[in-house]
């Protein structure tokens, strides 16, 4: 294993620590929830809960790991990678790691407490359903593979991580997959973002083949120290890498999969739209972020890109009576504020709004899951009755403390 001080990457005055024991062993937040998938998959079944209660734990200690991570890096500042030597393609070393910095330790926290809330919620809400079980493997594999993602040393680890969510998207939002519309949803959100995902392939080819490295921190520190041997093939990459990150991240042409994903468990609507898949284009676009700022005519495209996909968003967003599909379109609109930050040079802004924007939605979301339910005693189990927002009049008073939690949200 070789330890690596990524100080450099931040290029101010601060001064990090390297984090100690807890970044050394910060690769237990990635593992955890595929020990814990496989657990749930062979003795699942034979649980009082049914493999919930090893899903639950999981994300429990992952949630603590991540605040005690927050918590050091407040304190005394955290910059470090760790990188475990695999193999080698012809000049490549195969290295996969994990990074402790302000930015993955953020979005730790974020999957972390947000899983939690969701796992917690779900537990509940899917009692009864078909495949109860595997539905918390796919759950946990979903955060487990966005845990393997933000922690990226490596541009090869992130599209394995970016792939893997793709996959268990693609199972959970097809969760009941008897449903043609549910199969559909699922089908037209694996397209839209393999479509995506040939840009950001194609981009690291470029930049690895030209840097000759696949570390991200080499990469980055190449592309703004030797700029003109780099620019015209780093302009090319950045622009198929943006690609990428408008799939995962719903923006405007390739944001018709996300209103459609709502097909799916609420609990899943929850978790994608709040702190996984569509959180993972906004976080590649910051972790790249001194390879962005070097071209200011592909910030302008980002800005663009994001300020369409808000406005439309929005405005789709006012037509809709389906609950979740409000709210669905209201998630592209804000994908699409936070892209327009990133294009304006704004990362920190931007970020700042995916973690607000990651608890407010999944508040909203877990909310409707509460009314939906409310709706079904009375209309029955018709999700195009249950989640008409035209039916819903009245409810503040039924259901009070939801109704708080909207008027938070």
């Amino acid at each position: 294993m070789v330890k690596f001080d990524a100080n450099f990457l931040a290029e101010t005055e601060l001064v990090y620590t390297d984090g100690g024991i807890l970044a050394e062993y910060a690769w237990s937040l990635v593992v955890l929830p595929f020990v814990a998938a496989l657990l749930i998959t062979f003795i699942g079944k034979h649980l009082p809960y049914k493999g919930a209660e090893i899903a639950l734990g999981t994300i429990a200690l992952i949630f603590i790991y991540s605040v005690s991570l927050m918590f050091l890096h407040i304190t005394e500042g955290v910059a470090n990678e760790f990188f475990v030597n695999v193999g080698s393609i012809g000049q490549f070393d195969i290295e996969f790691g994990w990074v402790v910095d302000g930015l993955s330790i953020m979005m730790y926290f974020v999957v972390g407490t947000v899983a939690l809330l969701v796992f917690i919620y779900a537990t509940n809400y899917m009692e009864g359903e078909i495949r109860y079980t595997f539905f918390f493997t796919s759950l946990t594999l979903f955060a487990g593979s966005m845990l393997v993602l933000v922690s990226s040393p490596t541009l090869i680890q992130i599209l394995i991580g970016w792939e893997l969510v793709g996959v268990c998207s693609y199972l959970l939002i097809g969760h009941y997959w008897e449903k043609k519309d549910n199969s559909s949803a699922a089908m037209k959100a694996f397209i839209t973002n393999k479509i995506a995902d040939i840009g950001l392939m194609i981009g690291i080819i470029i930049l690895a083949l030209n840097t000759g490295t696949l570390r991200i921190s080499e990469i980055l520190y190449q592309s703004t120290h030797d700029y003109e041997k780099l620019s015209k093939v780093a302009f090319a990459a950045a622009i198929l890498l943006f690609i990428g990150a408008m799939g995962k991240s719903a923006q405007f042409p390739l944001h018709v999969w996300l209103p459609d994903a709502m097909e799916g468990p609420t609990p899943i609507s929850a978790l994608i739209h709040a702190a996984t898949m569509v959180a993972a284009g906004i976080f590649l676009v910051a972790r790249l972020e001194p390879l962005y700022s070097q071209f200011p005519l592909i910030g302008l495209l980002i800005a663009i890109v994001g300020t369409i996909t808000c406005f439309l968003g929005a405005s789709i967003a006012l037509t809709q009576m389906d609950l979740k599909k409000g709210l669905a379109y209201s998630t592209v609109s804000q994908l699409g504020y936070m892209m327009l930050a990133m294009g304006c040079g704004a990362p920190i802004a931007g970020m700042f709004h995916l973690v607000t924007h990651a608890f407010f939605k999944a508040m909203l979301f877990l909310g409707s899951g509460s009314v939906i339910h409310a709706m079904e005693d009375g209309v029955g189990h018709e999700p195009i009755l249950a989640q008409d927002m035209r039916l819903m009049g009245g409810l503040r008073k039924k259901m009070p403390f939801t109704a708080i939690t909207f008027l938070i949200g």
